[in-house]
Order: C-alpha cells, then sequence, then structure tokens
C-alpha cells in the first residue's frame, strides 16, 4: 500500500504547481528529441551550434566556464529564475554521452514557445537550472574515458589537477547549488540484481563518509531517485538497479554530496537493441524532466527514504550471448560447457563509428549469469567453422549464397581481394587473406575469436559468427559484421 500511495500522490492534479503527467512527457518525447545527435560519438564541434543558439533565446544564458587542457571550452546552459539551483552535468567520462543527448532534449522541451507553457513558466519561478553538457571534451574528441592528461576526472575532487575538476568545483561553489545530477554511462552488462534483466538505468545517493551516513542533503538526493525509479519502472520493469555507495574519497559525487549539494548520479545502462542508447535517452529525458519538476514543488520531500533500498543492488553477470549445456570434445571426451560471449565495440580512427569483435570471455558453469540473448545448447555440439575457398571476385555474392555457406558451416571466406586498410568485413561472414588454415582454427578458451558450429547430429544447427548467434532454419540475418584474419 505504501508503494501505491507514493505513486498516486505524484499524479494527483492538486499539486501546489501545475506539472505535465510523466505519461505525457514520454509520448511527447519526439517533439523535442535533438535530431543533429542520433548516436553516441558526437564531439564537442558537433555540439557547439547548439550551444550557440541558447544565446539568441530570451531566458537563456550562455557562458564558458573555462576551457579542457587541450583548449576546448567548457560551456554552461542556464535557465530559470527561481531560488532553488539545480546543476546538471554530463561527460565527465568523455565516452559516456547519452545524457549529453537528453540534455538538448531537456532544452528543446523548456525553449519550446507551445506546448505546457503553464507548466513550465511556473517550473522556471521556482528554479534556475545550469546544463553543463560536455565536461571533458578532450575524451569525447577521441571517445575515452579519461581527459587528455589521462587522468579520471571523476577522481580528482581532491587534488583538482585537471582543469576540467577545476571547472566543476568553481560552478558548484559559486551556484551553492542545492541539488546536482551527475551524468553518466555505465557498462551495458549490469544487470539488476539476481535477476536477467538489465540495468538500464542505475542510480544512486554517494556516500559522503566511510559510515554511508544519511544527513538531510543526502536523504533529499535518496528522495529524488525513489520517485525517478517509480516513474522508469513503468516503461522498463524489472530494469533499474542501485549503484554501489562505497565510499571514494577522490570522486566528485561523494564530495559533491559532502559540500552540501544533494548529489544524484545517474547511470545509463544497457537496453535490448539499443547499441547507441536512444531509447536510454529517452528515459533520462523523462526522468530528469519529472525529478526537477517535484524538486520545484517539493513534493519529493513526501517520499519514504526506506523506499531507497528496495532498488536491487547492480550486479555485472550479463553477456551478449550466453550459451548453456554445449557439448564440448577434447581428446575424445565429451564435456558439458556454458559459454559467454561479449560484442566488443573497436572504433574506427576518426572516433566516429565502431565496428564488433566477438569474443569468448567466460566458459563452465554459467548458471548465475544471463545473457541478452541465451541458448540452451542441450544435445548440440562445439565444432570449427568450415572456410570457402574464393577467389578475386568471391566478395560479389548474394544474400543467397551467403545463407548457403552459413548452412553448410562455413563462416570464413579465403579471399585475395581486401585491402590492407580494411579493418573488418561488412558482410556478415568472415574474411581471411591467409593460407594458413591453422590461424583460423578455433577453440573454446577466454579471450578466443567467438565463431563456431553447434552441431545436431552431423548437422550444422545454429553457426556462431563472430560473436552472434544464426539459426540455420532462419533466414534472417542479425550478424552486425564479420572479422578479417590475415
Amino acid at each position: 500500500m505504501i508503494k501505491r500511495f507514493y505513486l498516486v500522490l505524484f499524479f494527483l492534479p492538486t499539486l501546489a504547481m501545475s506539472q505535465p503527467t510523466f505519461d505525457k512527457l514520454y509520448e511527447g518525447y519526439e517533439d523535442y528529441r535533438e535530431p543533429t545527435l542520433t548516436h553516441l560519438r558526437f564531439k564537442h564541434a558537433d555540439i557547439q551550434p547548439l550551444i550557440e543558439q541558447y544565446k539568441e533565446i530570451k531566458g537563456f544564458e550562455v557562458s564558458v566556464l573555462g576551457h579542457s587542457i587541450d583548449g576546448r571550452s567548457v560551456s554552461m546552459i542556464s535557465v530559470g529564475t527561481g531560488d532553488t539551483d539545480i546543476l546538471l552535468w554530463s561527460q565527465m567520462h568523455g565516452d559516456e554521452s547519452t545524457a549529453t543527448m537528453a540534455i538538448f532534449d531537456m532544452l528543446n522541451f523548456l525553449s519550446d514557445k507551445k506546448s505546457f507553457k503553464k507548466e513550465k513558466k511556473e517550473l522556471l519561478k521556482q528554479v534556475r537550472l545550469h546544463f553543463v553538457p560536455m565536461l571533458n571534451p578532450d575524451g569525447a574528441e577521441v571517445f575515452q574515458r579519461r581527459n587528455a592528461l589521462d587522468i579520471d576526472i571523476n577522481r580528482d575532487a581532491l587534488r583538482l589537477q585537471t582543469s576540467e575538476g577545476q571547472i566543476l568545483k568553481a560552478v558548484r561553489d559559486s551556484l551553492d547549488a542545492e541539488f546536482g545530477f551527475n551524468l553518466h554511462d555505465q557498462s551495458r552488462y549490469y544487470n539488476a540484481e539476481r535477476t536477467a534483466k538489465p540495468a538500464t538505468i542505475s542510480y544512486l545517493a554517494p556516500a559522503y563518509n566511510y559510515d554511508k551516513d544519511i544527513n538531510d542533503v543526502r536523504a533529499n538526493a535518496m528522495k529524488v531517485i525513489v520517485l525517478m525509479n517509480d516513474i522508469i519502472q513503468k516503461y522498463v520493469p524489472g530494469q533499474v538497479g542501485r549503484y554501489s555507495d562505497d565510499f571514494e574519497p577522490r570522486a566528485f559525487g561523494d564530495n559533491i554530496q559532502k559540500w552540501g549539494t544533494s548529489a544524484i548520479l545517474i547511470e545509463s545502462g544497457g537496453q535490448y537493441n539499443d547499441p547507441d542508447k536512444q531509447e536510454i535517452r529517452k528515459l533520462n529525458y523523462m526522468s530528469i524532466l519529472a525529478a526537477i519538476f517535484s524538486i520545484a514543488d517539493e513534493s519529493y520531500a513526501q517520499v519514504s527514504i526506506d523506499r531507497y533500498e528496495e532498488i536491487p543492488q547492480n550486479d555485472r553477470k550479463l553477456f551478449d550471448l550466453k550459451i548453456e549445456n554445449l557439448t564440448y570434445v577434447r581428446n575424445g571426451k565429451p564435456y558439458r560447457m556454458d559459454a559467454g560471449i561479449h560484442h566488443y565495440q573497436i572504433d574506427n580512427e576518426a572516433h566516429d563509428d565502431y565496428h564488433f569483435v566477438g569474443k569468448i570471455s567466460e566458459v563452465g558453469d554459467l548458471s548465475t549469469y544471463y545473457g541478452f540473448e541465451t541458448l540452451d545448447a542441450t544435445g548440440l555440439t562445439y565444432r570449427e567453422a568450415g572456410v570457402v575457398d574464393g577467389s578475386s571476385d568471391s566478395l560479389a555474392i548474394s544474400t543467397d549464397e551467403l545463407l548457403g555457406y552459413l548452412r553448410e558451416g562455413k563462416a570464413w571466406i579465403k579471399t585475395d581481394s581486401i585491402s590492407a586498410e580494411t579493418k573488418y568485413s561488412e558482410w556478415p561472414i568472415n574474411l581471411t587473406t591467409t593460407a594458413d588454415m591453422d590461424k583460423l582454427k578455433a577453440d573454446l578458451k577466454l579471450r578466443s575469436g567467438a565463431t563456431f558450429l553447434l552441431m545436431e547430429d552431423e548437422n550444422v544447427r545454429y553457426v556462431v559468427l563472430n560473436g552472434f548467434l544464426y539459426d540455420v532454419k532462419s533466414n534472417q540475418l542479425k550478424i552486425k559484421n564479420g572479422v578479417i584474419v590475415r
């Protein structure tokens, strides 16, 4: 009954301040989605026009807070006239850009003059919002976690060795913000504890000391998180985690909590069939806006912090593909094994695109692990994949021919048509230029390439190609790309 009471309370129309319902925020999202940001690998130059436009919009202020190690500007966009300052910063880690997209979606919502006019007017009378979309532009340039000095900015709250850390500390101190949203991405392989569901969104009210004490500042962060969790559960039920609150004395979130700002960490994790986190971006947009409205009218204060602990903890037990109970024969003896496979994203030289390399990450008893995709291979036997001995024009190949090769258990094409600059196979099959077939021999071992067959008697039943599973009884090829062995 307690849970239901809180959820109903947030939707009651008798609050002191008008709010759009959460369903309306969710359903109307496409009207505000920033169309120029469609994937995770964008750079400082890509968002500058988006920032600059707010210089011309009444009620918005754009300020340059400072510059990165390599001289790129770090900007803040502010809006609102209220007494409650809320600071939101994203891409402290350069390769964690989901919430940066959501920030521009939120700015589109706030600057739109057509819808929710009354609600936004009342909101901005109560709060003043400060958005820092990209704190680590040098890291974003090469899509890496750390800054140009290879320092993790989120471990620089004490020494302030980095210009980016100095910027964040200075703006927090100058605003003395009541609330701070620390926006990150976590690995897509986190799951909600003891479930097969990914931790699509994870929350944390960071501890400010080793004893993990709860004062009013931290309690307020917990209350806002409970509210956001209630909202998100409707759209991704069971896919919310609670990040570890072990105290890290060098981290910004922990120290910002200590300095008196209610710090709310949001980690964007994984979602089914959402490699560029476009659906997760939408969840960020909706839940953060809802939280801001609740801060403005103080409705978050009615939440019990006891419910914070009900959010399941993060665990990290997800594979992209989990194969259970396959038979592996060694020295003539069969063994029953599970295999866990991850799809690693390998950036191109410009860091604006990537390809996948599938690797076997774990073998053995994986009964406590889960997969985005899981296959029970009971009765199926592991076997190496075969090779098509092609020719110079062997890449002029039809889909039907590809399917035929895979159904025959051939996952490689030997060809001399591959340039030295080509890094991966764009086809749903692997390529090789080598005459040394030993290089293609696969084994069910850690860190090995994930290309092999699953045989039913002497017939090919499944092909695992570069970590992607193909059912030979299907015409659907969900293999993103192959690899090249030279």
